[in-house]
């Protein structure tokens, strides 16, 4: 188990060094017994500067006998609308898509690592800031080349770091750390990409965010950036 610890954090490295960073999703559950392995690695994601990792907590496993406080309905949809748009008829814990279009088993290391690595080969195809002003935040966006026609561009908001002591259901007994929960996912417009992308959108408070553009479905992420 420690040299698999030891070859991610080795591979995942390489993987880092890039510039355009690569988004991964991560779908559990507090009430998940599978999912504990996939948290701690999106918790070695998050730090990583290639890689914008957001962990989506769905609420389909409150019934079992744990209710997760962080479980949004909406992060349950967006995981069905990516199962239906892969053709999937089920979905599953922990699951990570990575980049919109790549789904895996959240569990394990090594296989997202060979897709973030496949992610980071490809050029880019667009520009994207996003930066924080007072209480707003400006993005901007160079027209994506090749087009790729409408897409929508999303603000992300999430807590870094959160622990819990899960006190019933599969994993009672666990004090769990989580990290980049997601507390908010709101879209923002939908863009044409012909001309240059400029944006100013409220977003009060301190919590840190990402912006996200993504062909609809939801689809392929076409940029992403941290807001600064």
């Amino acid at each position: 188990m420690l040299f698999g610890a030891l070859a991610f954090c080795a591979a995942l490295a390489g993987v880092a060094r890039a510039e355009s960073p690569v988004v991964v999703e991560l779908y559990t559950s507090q009430g998940c017994s599978s999912c504990p392995p996939a948290d701690e690695i999106l918790a070695k994601l998050a730090n990583k500067p290639g890689v914008i990792a957001l962990a989506l907590h769905v609420d389909y496993w409150d019934y079992i006998g744990w209710k997760d406080a962080f479980a949004r309905p909406e992060h349950t949809k967006r995981q069905k609308a990516y199962a239906h748009q892969a053709g999937a008829r089920t979905i599953y814990t922990p699951q990570m898509v990575i980049g919109g279009v790549d789904h895996v088993v959240g569990a394990r290391p090594m296989d997202v690592v060979d897709l973030l690595g496949s992610h980071k080969a490809r050029p880019p195809v667009m520009q994207l800031t996003a930066r924080r002003e007072g209480e707003e935040v400006a993005i901007a966006g160079t027209p994506p080349e090749p087009a790729q026609g409408t897409l929508v561009v999303q603000l992300v908001r999430f807590t870094p770091q959160e622990t819990v002591a899960i006190k019933r259901g599969e994993n009672a007994g666990l004090t769990m750390s989580y990290h980049n929960i997601v507390r908010d996912w709101q879209v923002l417009s939908e863009w044409d990409g012909v001309a240059a992308l400029e944006l100013r959108v409220p977003a009060p408070g301190e919590a840190p965010a990402v912006v996200i553009v993504q062909k609809p479905g939801p689809g392929e992420i076409v940029a992403a950036a941290r807001v600064k």
